[in-house]
């Protein structure tokens, strides 16, 4: 299993909605969007503070609609949304007593203020994301990620202290000027900044206060509320102390947060809703990054991909949406999810007329191809004895249900079979009459 932190000391928020939720969208949007070269741009290239300003000079977020962004996540099949509040690069996207280093004192707009209510307008969840590191700020350690790494910058004196109040300034500001926030994603710990000097135990306990059921990630250096494995795909439950545990993979679409016009490296459609069924099916959540342009539009790559995986949620939204793992055993080349008596077999590899079901026979009621509601076949077969026609190979297990697919496979992105089961296996999740 993966290395996961410590056992939480305090009960963890409650989720119900997350879990349901299986399926959510990343916004990295910032200053880093103008220069149109990664989200770091500013640490890879070691720039000043004044060869940085260019970008503010120029920030116009003309075409950033939230209403729109909004439309499309829901149209991905996605449940909840999360904004990049602050970068590590420290500009705000939000107006803030703190800091003039903000969309609201640069182009006018509170975009978090906007974001929020797109989001809830369109009964998705709202989430922040919030940078512990802020390369803009005066009392920020110069350290290995800092821009200013290497110069006499390095040896100017910083009051971290001071640092951890803005901060918490911060996150009063977005927990209490924004309506409910669900999703709090703080970015990151590592050695030499970790859980000391973010005050974290003490950051954390104002998050608690102002908002009880937010959940809060892991990324603060101690417990979370959830785990978040990025930019590689866990293959089976995470757990802790033998105890599963929340998670939520996230993921870009081409290896770049923010907008990166020359990188083409995207993953296919297919792909994306392969690693969504992936975190369902152990347990987890995906949430998928776009990075919209200098402009604030998403670039017409991610609009075609948010709509094809659009396509095929909303013929297979059931299998992921208030679905998890299952209990059986799924075939070579395929993969289960389950939601109360509703089995779904994903098939990551269409076979050859026949798929062999072990630990079936005699549970399943009806079977259907999710996306038409068509009908399959299924029989149990003696796999002692040899078949003449052939359904199954000698020697299949006992108790194996094989079904009966059509040779041509489904024009559909991942297709799925969805098994009516005649028992309850005992996974406590919704039921479907």
């Amino acid at each position: 299993m993966p290395s996961l932190p410590p056992s939480p000391s305090e009960p963890l928020a409650p989720a119900g909605w997350f879990e349901a939720a299986r399926f959510g969208l990343f916004v990295h949007f910032g200053l880093y969007s103008l220069a149109a070269r990664h989200e770091w741009v500013r640490s890879r290239e070691a720039m000043s503070q004044q060869a940085y300003d260019r970008y503010l000079e120029h920030f116009d977020p003309d075409l950033f609609e939230p209403r729109e962004l909004a439309r499309a996540a829901r149209g991905a099949g996605m449940r909840y949304a999360v904004l990049t509040a602050k970068h590590h690069d420290g500009f705000c996207l939000f107006d803030s007593a703190h800091t003039d280093y903000t969309s609201a004192r640069t182009a006018g707009r509170d975009l978090v203020a906007e974001f929020a209510d797109a989001m809830r307008a369109e009964g998705l969840r709202v989430g922040l994301y919030y940078s512990l590191l802020d390369w803009h700020h005066p009392d920020f350690p110069v350290d290995e990620h800092h821009p200013l790494r290497g110069t006499g910058a390095a040896d100017e004196p910083r009051d971290l202290a001071r640092y951890r109040s803005y901060m918490r300034a911060h996150v009063r500001e977005l927990l209490t000027g924004y309506g409910p926030v669900d999703l709090l994603f703080f970015d990151f710990s590592y050695p030499g900044m970790g859980p000391e000097e973010w005050g974290a135990r003490e950051l954390l306990a104002i998050v608690r206060e102002l908002m009880p059921d937010i959940l809060v990630n892991d990324r603060l250096g101690i417990p979370g509320d959830y785990v978040t494995p990025e930019q590689y795909q866990p293959d089976r439950p995470l757990e802790r102390d033998g105890v599963p545990v929340r998670w939520e993979a996230c993921h870009t679409l081409n290896g770049s947060w923010g907008y990166d016009r020359d990188n083409h490296d995207h993953k296919d459609p297919a792909l994306l809703v392969r690693m969504l069924v992936e975190s369902v099916a152990c347990g987890g959540n995906l949430l998928l990054n776009v990075g919209p342009t200098g402009r604030g539009a998403l670039d017409p790559r991610a609009q075609g991909t948010l709509r094809a995986i659009g396509e095929w949620t909303r013929l297979h939204g059931r299998a992921v949406h208030d679905a998890g793992p299952s209990p059986y055993q799924a075939p070579a080349n395929a993969l289960y999810t389950q939601s109360g008596r509703r089995l779904y077999l994903h098939l990551l590899a269409w076979p050859l007329r026949h798929v062999h079901l072990p630990g079936l026979a005699g549970r399943v009621r009806y079977a259907q191809l999710l996306h038409d509601g068509s009908e399959i076949g299924f029989q149990e077969i003696d796999g002692a004895r040899h078949e003449h026609n052939n359904l199954a190979p000698p020697g299949s297990p006992a108790g194996t249900l094989t079904l009966t697919l059509p040779v041509a496979r489904p024009d559909v992105l991942l297709p799925v079979v969805e098994l009516f089961l005649d028992e309850d296996p005992g996974k406590r999740l919704p039921q479907h009459s």
